[in-house]
């Protein structure tokens, strides 16, 4: 077989290529600015351009019957794709969504999401859709490393709601791992699948846990949802480039816990529990137990 892979360079693409070691020819659409090192190391083929060119995509699909499409979705550019894609000859494809499309606001992406799910859907490609939840599980993944770098320089946390909210994001390379196994099983075929972590979890008991592995102290200030809402939204009006923004919070305060039930079934799906994956995440930044640093010389250099 004969593979192009978007988003190769991205958090979770880094850790797909190395699984397709082996699988067949690997091609990696990137971004003509794109670190494109560990591809080469890998000794996989590289094609240069943007989604939105299609006729440098056309170029890039030539020869291949495999697409795996890490690239986010919610960018409008999925019915090109999918049009290129069968144009091409491609047969099998696997898009990466996300269950960010279930959520009850009225995001500007999401329909967009379900515009590119619904082509996709409809497409004479043999796909199959993978829908993970917050991916976490290096620095790279700006989510949870941001929680940690937070909860490891202060003794407070002030979190806006009531905390009790179910979160349930999942391990980088359980990801992977699902994206891997999904192309590898003939039956994942016509079929989605929501990707979470292994068991959902309060807001509060992330922030419980994370600091249980800090060794710090648990201290959590809850703040009022809409005066923070309004506030935000005011200064978002203005055109201020704040650290959050309040869809970030309102997403917060509404459940994101998925069953997994049918990927473990049809390929296997197997996600590690948070206290593993946050475990690993810590020492990826060289964080080890009780907070302690390891010694910098030690450190990995990408």
């Amino acid at each position: 077989m004969k593979v192009l892979v978007t988003g190769a360079t991205g958090f979770t693409g880094k850790r797909v290529l190395p699984l397709l070691a082996g699988k067949g020819e690997i091609r990696c659409f990137v971004r003509p600015n794109s670190n494109v090192q560990k591809i080469k190391k890998l000794g996989y083929e590289l094609a240069y351009g943007d989604l939105a060119d299609l006729n440098v995509l056309r170029r890039a699909m030539s020869g291949c019957n495999i697409l795996i499409n890490i690239a986010s979705l919610g960018f409008g550019h999925a019915p090109g794709i999918v049009k290129t894609a069968e144009n091409s000859g491609i047969r099998r494809a696997i898009f990466i969504s996300t269950t960010a499309l279930f959520t009850r606001l009225d995001a500007n992406s999401k329909s967009v999401r379900q515009q590119a799910e619904d082509c996709i859907k409809a497409s004479k490609l043999d796909w199959t859709i993978l829908r993970p939840t917050m991916i976490y599980g290096a620095p790279a993944d700006r989510n949870i490393c941001r929680l940690i770098r937070y909860l490891q320089r202060w003794p407070i946390i002030p979190i806006i709601g009531n905390g009790r909210y179910l979160q349930q994001p999942v391990y980088v390379e359980d990801v992977a791992k699902a994206i891997v196994n999904a192309l590898m099983t003939e039956r994942t075929i016509g079929k989605s699948y929501n990707i979470p972590g292994a068991t959902a979890l309060t807001f509060n008991e992330v922030i419980d846990t994370i600091y249980k592995l800090l060794g710090r102290k648990d201290y959590k200030i809850h703040m009022p949802v809409s005066p923070v809402v309004k506030g935000l939204g005011a200064a978002e009006r203005l055109g201020l480039n704040l650290p959050i923004k309040a869809e970030q919070i309102l997403r917060l305060n509404e459940d994101k816990a998925f069953d997994f039930h049918e990927a473990a079934r049809d390929f296997g799906y197997a996600p590690r529990s948070f206290v593993e994956g946050i475990t690993l995440e810590l020492e990826e930044m060289g964080i080890t137990h009780l907070g302690k640093e390891r010694d910098p010389k030690y450190e990995t250099i990408e």
